[in-house]
């Protein structure tokens, strides 16, 4: 099999293009497709100077797609005056797991001279994921709690560095599943809400206090070539899964949409496709009567006073279920 561009050898056949590519021209398609979506995101803040940066947090786990996000973003900005990047690593408390793709983000950080700093549950919350599984008084998967923290820890993080945006490397597999699963849930408020997060271009998205809106230049690529990416550019990633993960219904999810994309090549990109366009007239639907954005349910928590629609949020509650053990 050779590559469809120069005709050496294809380490990979993209079958929803019809592509062969060879390890070189992997790069450059998985790196033409990042920028673009950059671009098409409005990422940049066109108003960003030396003086007055934008501001990025880069959430990077050390696994393959963070990885890929970080090296790609700071090839293209790494020397861009107008950009601040930092590198924010968080730790579950997981042993034999956490620890090997700690190293693998602090190599990555020193190679790329990239501010990178670390949090963890024990530090922030007092709480490991290993005594979380054991202990689960919720009875919940351990995928829940450790969301619900993370997302807490990686929000909270990005607001006291002051950041503009907060990325995540989010792949095509990982955001058609969710598309999917908000589908199947018939939650059309959560389609809604996925717009102003997330998923539009920065000027068409509702401005808004409540948190750093996000980013995930990644969702166009499947994650199969980022984990080609990352071996052809030999990049220090940690590939090894987490030892808890058990998230029954994604794992449905993901089987489906696999079964889809074999039998029709494409789907996956279908998928994001429709669910963008319709996220966005979801968002118009359900934003409030200003267009601002901003929900007027949401509060402060009597606990620790991040926003949430309940006058404790659910890290606390998990927080005081855990402690209650």
């Amino acid at each position: 099999m050779e590559c469809d561009k120069c005709g050496a050898d294809a380490i990979h056949h993209a079958a929803y293009s019809g592509a062969h590519l060879c390890g070189e021209h992997l790069r450059l398609s998985v790196e033409k497709r990042v920028k673009r979506r950059v671009r098409e995101d409005g990422l940049l803040d066109p108003d960003a100077t030396p003086d007055d940066p934008d501001r990025w947090v880069i959430g990077l786990s050390g696994g393959k797609d963070s990885v890929a996000l970080t090296q790609i973003l700071d090839d293209v900005f790494g020397k861009d005056p107008r950009v601040e990047m930092l590198a924010l690593t968080i730790h579950e408390g997981i042993e034999g797991y956490r620890d090997a793709s700690v190293d693998a983000c602090v190599e990555l950080a020193d190679d790329l001279s990239m501010r990178h700093e670390l949090v963890s549950y024990e530090e922030e919350f007092d709480v490991r994921m290993d005594d979380v599984v054991e202990d689960d008084p919720e009875n919940m998967a351990a995928c829940a709690y450790c969301g619900v923290f993370r997302r807490d820890l990686l929000e909270t993080y990005a607001a006291e560095f002051d950041a503009d945006k907060l990325l995540t490397g989010h792949n095509l597999d990982d955001e058609a599943q969710t598309a999917m699963m908000n589908f199947l849930e018939g939650d059309v408020r959560q389609v809604a809400k996925h717009f102003d997060a997330s998923l539009g271009p920065f000027d068409e998205r509702a401005e808004t206090d409540a948190f750093v809106p996000r980013a995930k230049p990644l969702r166009d690529v499947p994650e199969k070539e980022i984990a080609l990416y990352c071996h052809v550019r030999d990049l220090p990633t940690h590939m090894a899964e987490c030892p808890h993960a058990e998230e029954a219904y994604r794992g449905e999810i993901q089987s489906t949409i696999h079964a889809l994309e074999e039998n029709h090549p494409g789907a996956r990109h279908s998928i994001m496709a429709g669910y963008e366009e319709l996220s966005a007239l979801a968002a118009d639907a359900y934003r409030d009567g200003d267009g601002d954005g901003e929900n007027p349910d949401l509060g402060e928590c009597e606990r620790c006073g991040s926003q949430t629609s309940r006058s404790v949020c659910r890290k606390c509650r998990l927080l005081e279920s855990l402690e209650a053990v």
